[in-house]
């Protein structure tokens, strides 16, 4: 690895992990972390989880997977010219969205409302209970008994109510930041900034090659048509699907250097000597003002003109169908779900169903959960 800077985070330094276990041979802290995400049964399940497009609408869209592995190749380039650590950027990337629940933000949103009660429900609270509490893998602990560090980069988001309860169980935790009003590790920042570059670029991708949205429509988009035209330019002639795919190229690498370059900057202005003094900055790592301006129009226009898109929003609601039918199946009947959540949810009526029951749900795959529906139901709302 290359030399990292002071306000890396550095793995013979790590905060550690919740169980005390002696150190790898052969591998850093968080070089371990990340093969312990990767031998994951949630990480395996990721490539049945999608994205906008629900899995058996095509072979070639993106899923869970392969964005978490773009995140990574993304996280890792820009790591390496900032000097910060690429293993740990690695280790978050890939375990980012391991709590997502199927059908995306559809599936995530209908939990959320089922759970209204109970706490409610956000995947990144839930991709931190996989790493800590789901994945049943070894002997001595439940998890996956990952570094501070990682885990703290896993939960990007959290209430104040939650990370008061995430505190309450792990004082001076991964909870703390949030009731503190820290920053976490710039590996973590820069994971939330990839993880947004990320999903613009193949959002574009998968919504021409689908049909929903054009080229054409995106001459209305100043940061994909600069180079979609100079590309056009370059290669008079040449097939739409390479015009798209060069574009979208130049696009990704215009974003990541402009953070390499905002971030430096910031770097260099606020001069971090650890990664404690990291925690007690502002936001370090970011694209400049003008890429920040030009990406949320890319959002923008991806939200009018894709998420909202009639078909997207008829998948949308036949997902959300599914999951709220299945939350009420399994509430009434647990025995209906896998012998270790059904056992969960029989001890009380209240929470601790409803949370088993949202565990269950959150695990599965679009096409399992698509099947369960129609077991549950006799009612098939996906082909």
């Amino acid at each position: 690895m290359h030399d990292l800077a002071a306000y890396a985070c550095d793995p013979a330094l790590t905060r550690g992990r919740r169980y005390a276990e002696p150190p790898a041979p052969t591998r850093t802290e968080y070089q371990r972390d990340r093969d312990r995400i990767v031998h994951s049964t949630a990480f395996r399940r990721l490539v049945y989880k999608t994205q906008v497009f629900l899995n058996h609408e095509g072979d070639l869209f993106r899923t869970r997977l392969t964005h978490s592995l773009e995140v990574a190749q993304l996280g890792r380039s820009i790591a390496r010219s900032l000097r910060i650590n690429e293993d740990l950027v690695e280790a978050i990337s890939l375990a980012h969205d391991l709590g997502h629940t199927p059908f995306g933000h559809a599936g995530q949103d209908a939990l959320h409302t089922c759970m209204a009660d109970h706490g409610g429900f956000e995947h990144n609270l839930q991709s931190l209970r996989v790493v800590d509490q789901l994945e049943e893998r070894y002997p001595q602990y439940d998890g996956l008994n990952l570094t501070f560090e990682t885990r703290e980069g896993i939960l990007k988001h959290c209430s104040r109510l939650h990370a008061q309860q995430l505190e309450a169980d792990e004082p001076d935790g991964v909870g703390a930041r949030f009731l503190r009003r820290e920053q976490p590790s710039l590996e973590a920042q820069l994971c939330n900034l990839a993880d947004e570059i990320a999903y613009n670029a193949h959002d574009i991708d998968d919504g021409v090659r689908s049909g929903l949205i054009t080229l054409t429509q995106l001459q209305d988009v100043p940061l994909f048509d600069q180079y979609r035209a100079a590309v056009q330019k370059e290669y008079p002639g040449l097939v739409e699907r390479r015009v798209l795919y060069e574009a979208i190229r130049r696009m990704l690498s215009a974003q990541v250097y402009d953070v390499i370059g905002a971030t430096q900057v910031s770097l260099a202005e606020h001069a971090p000597a650890n990664v404690q003094a990291v925690r007690q900055a502002p936001p370090l790592v970011m694209f400049g003002d003008v890429m920040r301006a030009r990406s949320l129009e890319l959002k923008r226009f991806l939200f009018q003109n894709l998420y909202r898109h009639p078909r997207v929003m008829d998948t949308t609601r036949r997902a959300q169908e599914v999951v709220r039918d299945l939350f009420a199946a399994y509430t009434a009947s647990p025995h209906e779900m896998k012998a270790a959540f059904a056992e969960q949810a029989s001890l009380d009526h209240g929470p601790r169903r409803a949370r088993a029951v949202a565990d269950f749900i959150a695990g599965m795959t679009d096409r399992f959960a698509a099947r369960e529906h129609e077991r549950l139901t006799g009612r098939r709302l996906f082909d």
